[in-house]
């Protein structure tokens, strides 16, 4: 998959395509249904096929005071969208210029002279444009005067699940994990740089790695059974383990923080990359009295994490 920062100047093999267009936070189930279909309409007409997206999320800059809500931040995202065998991926960087931009002028820009498009698949709700002006409807009138057939992708859903990114927020902060993985498609996953911490955890026998959060999305505070994965050469090694998110209240932490203790692995990890995925969700984060009553309870948590990840 071919990334570009960039609408203007594409090489010639980069435009007309069939895209999907949106902000893909998650990349989730439905969002997936929306780049399938792009993806049919692609075959069907012997054309490539790519996605149309923004960085950062729009939320981020018109509500920049609203706590981290990021499923997948832009490296996460890559990945996600890069395994769906993708020709091409634009990102446009959006900022408050950038969002006053008419919708239809939008399309004459960036859709139409920018990337040529064949095609457009967008989801039922997508909305686009200076105040949001930008509708499924008209894009379709617009497209069809252009000369762009425009595809609209219903909801998607199962069981009662609703495969959306909001659904994948709410079950995550309520600490279902399982529901998010069922409308991701995965386990939900953190990663990032680890940092030297206050090395407490070799003290009392479980020694973590400390993740920075960055604008990932902070979960339901507590214990979490997880696969953590390190990159070794071209591939990624997956260890089993136990993690703690939060601010941890018995040593009068602060700051909010992702600590994990890998199963049976005495390697150096600082410095490194670390994916997390978040398994299973063991209990809340809780305030002992004293060292000693968390190290127990870290015990009975790492035994109850060995028998989730095992099953």
């Amino acid at each position: 998959m071919r990334l570009f920062r960039h609408w203007t100047d594409l090489p010639a093999d980069a435009r007309g395509a069939v895209v999907a267009l949106g902000n893909f936070d998650g990349v989730h189930r439905g969002h997936r249904a929306v780049i399938g279909v792009a993806r049919q309409v692609a075959a069907d007409l012997g054309a490539p096929v790519g996605v149309l997206t923004f960085e950062p999320h729009p939320r981020s800059v018109f509500r920049p005071d609203d706590p981290p809500f990021r499923l997948t931040p832009f490296r996460l995202k890559m990945r996600e969208l890069q395994a769906l065998g993708l020709d091409s991926c634009v990102v446009l960087a959006f900022d408050r210029a950038f969002s006053t931009i008419g919708a239809e002028a939008f399309v004459d820009a960036v859709l139409v002279r920018g990337l040529g498009v064949r095609a457009v698949v967008v989801g039922y709700d997508f909305v686009f444009g200076q105040g949001r002006e930008g509708t499924v409807d008209r894009l379709s009138r617009w497209g069809e005067a252009r000369g762009f057939a425009v595809r609209v992708v219903s909801p998607a859903g199962d069981d009662g699940l609703v495969f959306s990114s909001t659904a994948a927020r709410d079950a995550l902060k309520a600490g279902d994990t399982r529901r998010a993985a069922a409308i991701l498609g995965r386990d939900w996953e953190i990663e990032g740089r680890v940092e030297h911490g206050d090395k407490r955890g070799r003290t009392i026998g479980f020694p973590t790695a400390n993740v920075h959060l960055a604008d990932h999305l902070r979960p339901a505070f507590g214990v979490y059974a997880v696969r953590a994965g390190i990159d070794e050469g071209a591939g990624t090694v997956w260890h089993a383990g136990v993690a703690n998110l939060g601010r941890r209240p018995t040593v009068g932490g602060l700051v909010e923080r992702l600590e994990v203790h890998l199963f049976d692995y005495a390697g150096d990890l600082y410095g490194r990359h670390l994916r997390v995925r978040m398994v299973d969700f063991i209990r809340p984060e809780m305030k002992f009295d004293g060292l000693d009553a968390l190290k127990a309870r870290i015990a009975e948590d790492a035994a109850r994490a060995r028998v989730v990840l095992a099953g």
